[in-house]
């Protein structure tokens, strides 16, 4: 045994000396220019599918607005949020203090196994496990959390050495989630101390905490969090990239959350809709709900239907991009299984139209789209959307939205109205301008989606006269995430409300208010291209009457035509440059499942 391992120390040393050019290609230094010309590796580009996994002490309680992110739950305490300190003092005592959640963590039904088994039938090529979250609770044995890790406190194991072992077993490459900053830990509490006080922090506890995780798992995707008040020469973020880049190797890639400056990394859009343009690799994050870390009290339509995922997944593919779609396990240790259903049905589909999704690339259209109007009443304006699209079949984000009709005031004097608005609005009366916030800017970034933000509120004054009806006009617009309105009113006799409905009428003739007439506008694509193997693949998201028309260059004779999932070619032709393919001939029977169509166009450049 002895003389072979000195064999083999030899030969390793011999393959070293004669192939120098390998082993110095993976190598980068700590600049900046080295790091942004190393490129980033080709498998997360064709991967596409990822799976977050967000579990740990905030799985415990598993609560917040019905909106808002469970993970953040210490968050909420400590910025007062009385819905989550009366919920815990409620359920488990006056005394009881977040830290009390970990022994509950008990982990009983956690199956590494089981969950990677789920993420292989969902197609991911890839998965992040938050290894700790911004409540520096880890779920390894970490030396710098003794008594706040998941072998010493909860489920007594090494969530993240399981679920590593687990996944490569598969074939499933294996990222780790890391927040740079704490909200408790006494060398700085982030959010509550001075930002500029961080220093001892990273220095002392992030540094060698960081570079004790990636060391013993090494995990080929690196996701860190948390850096939007620091840069990233705060964070050490040249020293540590490269680091872990030659300690991994060409197969390791980073995220872009590493402070101001930084301007690397795969992009990671939040809650947004999913088509940015970038030459860099992207993969939207989002969860299957409201909310990455489970939420007991989210509604049911806040999860996203199949249809909705599938969508959602194929046009961020179209793109250029991916999804990095979120599961979030109960304090037992099991995937809720609305999420496990989710997540198979989007397999399925995958299974189906894999050619056109896994290693594809944009086209040279992305996709086709058109104008969607959708009108109704509004009793007032008053509306949080968050992140939400504001009615059936508008996009979450980049929609309009005006009312028009007419107000009437209750008393003859100055009325002050004043809006809360995100992103843009205008209101006028009477045809005057009263109030105008259309060009502000939206605070924060991409990265802190539950960032503390103060309320843009803006203020007009008018006289109205009592009983008179006034055209009035409002005109919002959304771009990205956040989306809210809210219209309120005052004057020496009233004090400040959101004008209420009996105020607001839809018609000059109308005697008692009913509110005002909405009209909100998007853009829909109903199709989407992707390019593989020489070949353009159109996914269709509605199922043609008869035929699709595609507004694209005339194939060459003889192109073959076929529907993936179904046997057969399908007949095609060509007029006023438009591509017409007969699909009138395919039964019901013959549908590949539901959801979205993939129709194949062979060596068709």
């Amino acid at each position: 045994m002895k003389k072979l391992n000195i064999l083999v120390a030899i030969l390793a040393f011999f393959i070293a000396e004669i192939n120098p050019v390998r082993v110095q290609a993976q190598a980068v230094e700590a600049t900046w220019e080295s790091l942004r010309s190393r490129p980033y590796p080709q498998w997360f580009r064709d991967a596409k599918l990822g799976i977050f996994i967000h579990w740990g002490v905030y799985s415990v309680p598993s609560y917040g607005g019905a909106e808002s992110y469970g993970e953040w739950y210490l968050r909420g305490l400590q910025a007062g949020a009385q819905n989550r300190i009366d919920f815990m003092k409620n359920n488990w005592g006056e005394d009881f203090e977040y830290e009390d959640f970990a022994p509950l963590l008990k982990g009983e039904l956690f199956d590494a196994e089981e969950w990677a088994g789920i993420f292989e039938k969902a197609g991911a090529k890839y998965i992040i496990l938050v290894s700790k979250h911004h409540d520096g609770y880890c779920l390894w044995p970490s030396e710098y959390a003794p008594g706040w890790n998941s072998v010493d406190v909860g489920p007594h194991r090494d969530v993240v050495g399981e679920v590593a072992e687990a996944v490569r077993k598969r074939d499933i490459r294996l990222g780790l989630y890391f927040s740079l900053p704490e909200w408790n830990n006494p060398l700085h509490q982030w959010y509550i101390d001075p930002h500029d006080s961080i220093h001892t922090y990273i220095e002392q506890h992030m540094i060698p905490q960081f570079k004790e995780v990636i060391r013993t798992y090494k995990p080929q995707v690196l996701f860190t969090d948390g850096e939007w008040f620091h840069s990233a020469e705060d964070w050490h973020a040249r020293e540590l990239i490269a680091w872990y880049y030659n300690l991994v190797g060409p197969d390791a890639i980073v995220n872009d959350r590493w402070g101001h400056g930084a301007d690397i990394g795969f992009i990671t859009p939040e809650y947004s809709s999913g088509s940015i343009k970038t030459d860099r690799p992207w993969a939207e994050v989002r969860g299957l709900g409201r909310s990455f870390g489970l939420n007991r009290n989210e509604k049911l339509d806040a999860y996203m239907s199949p249809e909705e995922l599938i969508h959602f997944f194929v046009r961020a593919v179209a793109n250029g991009g991916g999804i990095t779609i979120n599961v979030g396990p109960a304090a037992d240790g099991k995937i809720p299984l609305l999420q496990q259903e989710r997540l198979e049905q989007l397999g399925e589909w995958i299974g189906v139209n894999e050619e056109a999704i896994y290693a594809s690339e944009s086209w040279i259209r992305t996709g086709e789209e058109r104008e969607v109007l959708v009108e109704r009443m509004d009793p007032q304006i008053d509306f949080n959307w968050v992140r939400n699209s504001p009615v059936e079949g508008i996009a979450e984000d980049h929609f309009t939205a005006s009312w028009t009709g007419f107000i009437q005031a209750d008393y003859s004097e100055e009325y002050q109205f004043l809006a809360e608005a995100d992103e843009g609005m205008r209101l006028y009366v009477d045809g005057e301008l009263v109030l105008d916030l259309w060009d502000q800017q939206a605070e924060g970034s991409q990265s802190e989606a539950m960032r503390e933000r103060e309320a843009r509120l803006k203020e007009g004054r008018i006289q109205l006269q009592k009983g008179k009806k006034y055209p009035i006009k409002v005109e919002f617009h959304e771009r990205l995430q956040e989306a809210r309105i809210s219209l309120q009113w005052e004057s020496p006799s009233l004090s400040r409300e959101v004008i209420p409905q009996k105020n607001l009428f839809t018609g000059l003739n109308i005697t008692e208010g009913d509110g005002l007439h909405g009209e909100y506008r998007s853009m829909k694509q109903y199709l989407v291209y992707t390019a593989n193997h020489g070949n353009v693949y159109a996914i269709s998201l509605e199922w043609p009457d008869d035929v699709l028309v595609l507004p694209v260059k005339e194939p060459l004779p003889g192109t073959r035509i076929s529907l993936l999932g179904r046997e057969g070619l399908l007949p095609w032709t060509y007029e006023e440059g438009q591509l017409k393919i007969d699909v009138s001939k395919v039964k019901y029977n013959e549908m590949p499942g539901q959801y979205a169509w993939t129709f194949k166009i062979e060596n068709y450049e």
